[in-house]
């Protein structure tokens, strides 16, 4: 219960905080519009408020979108206009061509924000140059106060850090509760609800890592992103190799030994280890099980046929992390 309320206080703060800049900037924008003596003011802020995305690429780009679909929108409310007057039909005949236009090219977001313009055409009666000036003033003001509300937005590097150290270590508890349940023959109580909690962990540092790439208009980099994705690719192979453990009822004596190795991974694991060493550790460990005797017994061939396996998938799992360090 204390987690769901601090959980529910933490989502509550950034919430408060954007509804306030949203406020203040629709208000802003409401009144220099009316300050500049502009019709139809508050459409201003209604644009501002349409205008504030999440990140400042997000913004740019919507604001990108919806002035190259404005300019549609004066265009085709021209043509409708002048085929069928200023009639509920000329609207109606704007809207579709307009709507048909954005969804085609990807505007869907300008579609209401510019077809508000466009009524004030309608209301009007006229497409007179002062009343097109007027609505692109408007237009121009609530998209430029959008975007200065997003100017401030920055990278939380020390967030992603936080959440990317918080899936590390869950793995680091999946990797240990391998080690642990390889060695026993009862693995009915061996469950895969660490998985769950692994992946919404991942969810966490990926929506950040993205927030951060889009926050970041000079020098953007991915390195956030493809090192949640490194971590999703593992997860998958962590799944697979839970699996097989919890198929395996049979020990032979190379159990311990791969069990040492998945100890040995959980102890070096962490965001800046080359794994070069591990790599090296499990290529030795497979050369030697090969060397070994061969099985005596079907059980124990299986039984080791699987552990083999296993080591394959660790050497996959090393080799995602070896090659997101050398790229």
């Amino acid at each position: 219960m204390e987690r769901r309320v601090n959980h529910l206080h933490h989502n509550m703060k950034p919430g408060a905080v954007k509804s306030l800049k949203i406020a203040l900037a629709a208000l802003a924008a409401i009144a220099i519009a009316g300050e500049l003596g502009l019709k139809y003011s508050a459409t201003a802020g209604i644009i501002t408020v349409l205008s504030i995305q999440n990140t400042k690429r997000e913004t740019l780009k919507s604001a990108r979108n919806r002035a190259l679909a404005f300019l549609c929108a004066l265009m085709l409310s021209a043509g409708s206009f002048f085929i069928l007057d200023y009639t509920l039909w000329a609207f109606a005949l704007y809207l579709f061509l307009f709507a048909f236009l954005c969804l085609s090219m990807g505007w869907g977001e300008a579609i209401a924000m510019d077809s508000v313009l466009v009524t004030h055409f309608l209301s009007e009666r006229s497409m007179s140059p002062n009343l097109m000036l007027n609505e692109a003033l408007l237009f121009c003001v609530g998209t430029s106060l959008g975007i200065l509300v997003n100017l401030h937005l920055r990278r939380k590097g020390a967030e992603f850090d936080r959440l990317a150290e918080e899936a590390d270590m869950q793995i680091k508890g999946i990797l240990h509760r391998m080690a642990v349940w390889l060695l026993k023959e009862d693995k009915s109580e061996y469950t895969a609800g660490c998985f769950e909690s692994l992946q919404k962990s991942l969810d966490s540092a990926e929506r950040c890592a993205a927030a951060n790439y889009g926050n970041a208009l000079f020098n953007a980099d991915t390195r956030e992103l493809d090192y949640i994705k490194m971590r999703e690719q593992q997860s998958l192979i962590l799944k697979e190799i839970y699996l097989n453990i919890k198929g395996l009822v049979y020990l032979p004596g190379q159990a311990a030994q791969v069990a040492n190795l998945l100890d040995r991974i959980e102890q070096c694991y962490h965001r800046d280890n080359t794994v070069k060493g591990l790599l090296e550790e499990l290529e030795q460990l497979m050369r030697q099980m090969k060397e070994e005797q061969l099985p005596q017994t079907r059980e124990e061939f299986e039984a080791r046929a699987v552990l083999f396996y296993i080591l394959k998938q660790l050497q996959i799992f090393l080799e995602l992390k070896r090659q997101y360090i050398l790229d």
